[in-house]
């Protein structure tokens, strides 16, 4: 592995800074930034909040007269309009930097490039590329939004190590550990919405909540969401019970909602919202869906079920990230449900690759020495940590 450069290493700082935004700048990037001064750092920021000052505005002020005849190091463009605040490259003549390096260009159409051309015209150094593939994986909601209009589709699920997503009697609770739910709920809490089929919302009755850790004051319980082309789900029943508490929309047809009228009015009246979508492939027309999402200003969504449902979103190149928790247990039943379910004869030649794929325990850090001991058959085994699987299906 070779040694990353000078400006490598700072970039990767303004990245650390950047990811702290997660879940409280959308629909705005997440940026950090550093101004270096003789390889010293005189101030660096991220951005904090949508409608806030941008990172870079945050550290020229933290580094105050440092900043004159220094480096800036930001993970986006800087910006060359005026929006909810003035424009950064104006901030970055006035503080007198003397060279930008930029991780990535900005897709707005209002800055794609103008701000690095901005700079360039004042006189000031400036360079864009610079990690840029990290910048680019670390923003794909903010891109994915921006180019196409659609959200960020997350598709988690938890199996066994032989695959199983439930037992035949649809029993799923629980596959993996809390350790695992944890994250999952983390990841839950900087999305918009998270999104079941209406099988798993009547199997399970989840609340699709963010429990584990505390929901962001920025955004509080994201909108839960089912998709129910038949209009089945019961009003009295998870997710619909509580929309009062936390937000539930129903993607469903003009057709369900005329033929289970009293249905619809219960879920109405039960705090729902309805939404009618053309039908496509026996189940609501997913693309329609997405693109209501994204008319929503919805950039970041996950899907956990059922298999139905991923698999029509796989089949439809829907899927831009996977997160797959696997438990250290084998069920062993020729009957339990798999993650992903299509149709029949699909071949090794249709496979759906997967990019960037990394691979971390999540629970005990080794095994076996801080293992939990877990309860089998027969006697008492030591459990391995969960392992989690994520990777990238498209571009973003």
């Amino acid at each position: 592995m070779s040694t990353p450069s000078r400006d490598e290493q700072f970039m990767q700082r303004a990245l650390d800074l950047a990811v702290q935004g997660l879940g409280r700048v959308e629909p705005n990037p997440m940026v950090g930034a550093v101004v270096v001064r003789n390889d010293r750092i005189m101030g660096e920021a991220f951005h904090t909040h949508c409608g806030g000052p941008h990172a870079e505005v945050l550290a020229l002020e933290q580094a105050g007269d440092n900043a004159r005849g220094a480096e800036l190091f930001v993970s986006l463009e800087p910006c060359c309009h005026y929006g909810k605040t003035p424009p950064c490259t104006e901030a970055v003549q006035a503080a007198g930097i003397r060279r930008v390096v930029a991780a990535v260009t900005d897709p707005f159409p209002q800055v794609a490039g103008r701000g690095i051309e901005t700079l360039r015209q004042a006189g000031i150094e400036a360079a864009v590329g610079v990690l840029e593939e990290k910048a680019r994986r670390l923003n794909g909601a903010f891109f994915k939004h921006t180019r196409t209009g659609l959200p960020l589709v997350i598709a988690k699920w938890a199996m066994t190590l032989d695959g199983r997503i439930a037992a035949a009697s649809g029993d799923s609770r629980w596959i993996s550990s809390e350790d695992s739910r944890r994250r999952v709920h983390e990841v839950r809490r900087a999305c918009d919405a998270i999104i079941v089929g209406a099988g798993t919302a009547m199997t399970d009755q989840p609340s699709l909540t963010v429990r584990h850790v505390a929901p962001l004051p920025e955004r509080g319980q994201p909108t839960r969401v089912v998709l129910d082309s038949r209009l089945a789900i019961d009003a009295s029943r998870e997710p619909a019970a509580s929309a009062r508490q936390a937000p539930v929309i129903v993607y469903t047809t003009s057709m369900a909602m005329a033929t289970q009228a009293k249905r619809a009015e219960a879920l109405r009246q039960a705090g729902c919202e309805l939404v009618p979508v053309g039908r496509e492939g026996g189940g609501v027309c997913l693309a329609a869906v997405l693109k209501d999402m994204g008319e929503r200003g919805w950039s970041r969504v996950m899907v956990e079920g059922g298999a139905r449902l991923f698999g029509s979103l796989f089949a439809a190149s829907l899927v831009d990230r996977v997160m797959i928790f696997v438990a250290p247990r084998i069920l062993g039943s020729a009957g339990a449900p798999g993650p992903v379910a299509g149709p029949e004869g699909r071949r090794l030649a249709d496979l759906w690759p997967m990019a960037d794929m990394t691979v971390e325990p999540v629970g005990p850090a080794c095994w076996p020495a801080t293992a939990r001991p877990v309860a089998v058959p027969g006697g008492v085994a030591v459990a391995s940590p969960d392992l989690l699987i994520q990777g990238r299906m498209g571009e973003f």
